[in-house]
């Protein structure tokens, strides 16, 4: 993150500042940049998560594809410059020059001056940094604290637009010939007034020139308010937000203030479109990941932006290399859902967690179990069950007590639970960490009757199983759904991730009694490999939606395996309009109509609610969830719903994840959403 902003907050933007250096560091230790002088700008080192490392990657490849780009399309011209506004302890201009990228280029970097002065005394003091950049001249002049031939530092506050304009005629900035400006997250922290002038000034100035832009977006949906929030704590405002709070607004501030071309992408988009196909699976298969709901929100509310002016030929980095569906307008909502906190269920902590599962296990008894949450006032993978049991219209929680337990449980996450009779559930699959092999099948015995109106009196028995279909319990991520086949009960294991495979589109069929693994015939088009879908039972078959594919996109397909007189037929399901492809969402079937509830789609525009699909006719509706009622962010991944036919109500446990860097969000209390005006009218 550069470095500016009002005097007073000058040093809290410039710890962003560090921060944002040695994030770079670890992602290049990593192997997911290539930049060997981070380390030694950075000072101290760090290794950070894969998501963070994923996170500066993406920016750090869209910052050089747009500069090596503006290089390759002026390369004819005499001399151009770079102008770095708020560069920190960046290396760009070390990582040009070494690739003999800087011919007839002058690199100038502004920030505080304080800032310039650390990285010059690390540059003379650094072999390899200073002897890339030669000689230096005419330091100590005014605000320029280094200057080499082709790379001026100059501390300026860059909300002082006559000091910089001074500084950079004293250091050589010649306004005539080409000139790319930089800004990488710098902007957002000054006051909106002058940043706006900086975007004009750099436009007037400058007849031919260029602009990049790297920064936030969506500040007021659930992951926007969390990193407003986190910005906020750290004293560093993001102020450009309620300005221009997506991408089309920061599009009109610089076509409104001189610049006459401006293409933006956000990184779900620049990912996907102008990194090739083999460098996006290089990055892939990195490092362990399991975090695919926290990177596509991070990428979502990040965005790159180019504006241009008077350049021949025009400038146009933003060009997709490969054809996907251009960033679509908003998505249209056919009504609302309201969403209101369980009452006598806030407050209690085992509930707040992700990547568990909750099921309905006798009328009025929900089991929770799994995922990371919180426990004894720390994160971590969870292990206590938790029961809801209502009694007399209201809903009480409490947690299990288990016997032989823990090891056989492992704290496990991304599994699945299937509720077989009153008293028998059976647990399938998950994972520790992304890196181990997944966790195998384990029953859970409860007691034929209990107390309603005292969950914590419930006991449960854990019995481990050695089954013979072992290699359909060893993933996550995947689903777990009852059909019937010529009378018999099944369970059908398909899709999901292993510590070996990132996406799977293999399915068992395992007998309900014996748990062993039925050879069934299946017929018609395979639907293509995924994780992260829902799966539902609809008649004796099973309902499978979305995903997160192969090239970890969101997928917006529905199949149908149906029962068949010889085994099962695989049948797509077409949708009108067709469903918005999403994953990490959960799923129910009530009269002939499958729900869709939450989940990540690329659409930046507004985060999935509920998603009506009419099973007869195809008809796909979307319905907003309204949280005005809620005083904090319901994030709606990694959630569980539990759907209560008889009150066409729905209750959503947990949710939430690792927000980038900007914390942990975990939905602290259960929600209930009311679905019956929607399964009404529809």
């Amino acid at each position: 993150v550069g470095s500016v902003s009002a005097v007073p907050l000058s040093q809290q933007v410039q710890g962003t500042g560090g921060s944002s250096a040695v994030s770079k560091c670890s992602a290049a230790a990593r192997g997911y940049i290539q930049d060997r002088f981070l380390r030694l700008l950075a000072g101290r080192r760090r290794r950070r998560a894969p998501l963070i490392h994923r996170g500066y990657y993406v920016r750090a490849r869209a910052v050089d594809h747009c500069v090596q780009d503006f290089l390759l399309k002026t390369q004819s011209h005499r001399r151009t410059q770079v102008l770095s506004l708020g560069a920190g302890f960046d290396s760009l201009y070390f990582r040009l020059k070494d690739m003999g990228l800087l011919h007839h280029t002058v690199v100038y970097e502004v920030d505080f001056p304080n800032v310039v002065c650390q990285k010059a005394t690390l540059i003379k003091r650094m072999d390899e940094l200073s002897a890339l950049v030669g000689d230096t001249v005419g330091e100590g002049l005014g605000a320029i604290t280094f200057s080499g031939e082709d790379y001026k530092l100059l501390g300026v506050d860059l909300s002082e637009l006559s000091e910089l304009g001074k500084a950079l005629e004293q250091a050589g900035l010649d306004n005539e010939i080409p000139t790319l400006f930089i800004a990488e997250v710098v902007l957002t922290y000054m006051e909106n007034s002058r940043s706006d002038a900086l975007i004009q000034w750099a436009a007037e100035r400058f007849p031919r020139a260029c602009f990049l832009l790297y920064e936030q977006v969506h500040p007021e949906d659930p992951f926007g308010r969390v990193m407003q929030q986190h910005f906020s704590q750290l004293n560093s405002t993001l102020r450009s937000l309620a300005h221009y709070p997506d991408c089309e607004a920061q599009q009109r501030r610089f076509l409104g203030r001189g610049w006459t071309e401006c293409s933006v992408m956000d990184m779900n988009e620049f990912f996907t479109c102008c990194i090739p196909e083999d460098e996006q699976k290089r990055v892939q298969a990195l490092e362990p990941f399991d975090e695919y709901e926290e990177w596509h929100l991070k990428c979502s509310h990040y965005f790159v932006l180019t504006a241009s002016k008077g350049m021949e030929p025009s400038w146009t980095p933003l060009l997709p290399s490969v054809t996907v569906p251009h960033r679509a307008g908003p998505v249209g909502m056919a009504g609302s859902v309201p969403a209101v906190v369980c009452a006598r269920l806030s407050g209690i902590p085992g509930l707040r967690r992700y990547g568990h599962r909750s099921v309905l296990i006798k009328p009025n008894m929900i089991l929770t179990t799994g995922g990371f949450g919180e426990e004894d006032g720390r994160h971590c993978r969870l292990r206590n069950f938790h029961v809801l049991s209502r009694h007399a219209g209201c809903w009480k929680a409490g947690c299990v007590t288990k016997k032989h337990a823990d090891k056989r449980w492992g704290e496990r996450l991304y599994h699945t639970v299937s509720c077989l009779s009153d008293s028998l559930v059976l647990v399938v699959g998950g994972r520790t960490s992304p890196s181990s092999a997944g966790l195998g099948m384990l029953w859970l015995k409860f007691p034929e009757t209990y107390n309603a109106s005292d969950p914590d009196d419930i006991a449960v028995e854990l019995v481990n199983l050695q089954s013979a279909a072992e290699p359909a319990t060893l993933r996550w991520r995947h689903s777990t759904t009852e059909v019937t086949f010529k009378g018999e009960q099944y369970l059908f294991v398909y899709g999901g991730r292993s510590a070996l495979e990132p996406v799977l589109g293999d399915w068992y069929f395992l007998n309900a009694r014996e748990l062993s693994d039925t050879v069934i015939a299946v017929e018609g088009p395979v639907p293509e490999s995924r994780h992260s879908h829902s799966a539902c039972s609809w008649e004796g078959g099973v309902l499978i939606a979305g995903g997160l594919g192969a090239a970890e996109q969101p997928l917006g397909s529905v199949f149908l395996l149906r029962e068949l007189e010889h085994g099962f037929q695989w049948q797509a399901v077409e949708t009108y309009p067709p469903l918005i492809p999403r994953y990490s969402h959960t799923a129910h079937v009530h009269e002939g109509k499958l729900l869709l509830v939450g989940g990540v789609w690329f659409h930046a525009s507004s985060v999935p609610g509920i998603t009506v699909i009419d099973l007869m006719t195809g008809l796909c509706l979307d319905y907003v969830i309204n949280v005005e009622h809620l005083e904090w962010p319901l994030m709606l991944h990694n959630h569980s719903s539990v759907f209560l036919p008889n009150e066409k109500e729905l209750l959503v446990i947990g949710g939430g994840g690792n927000c980038f860097s900007f914390g942990t969000h975990l939905n602290p209390e259960p929600v209930s959403l009311s679905l019956s005006s929607i399964l009404t009218t529809h």
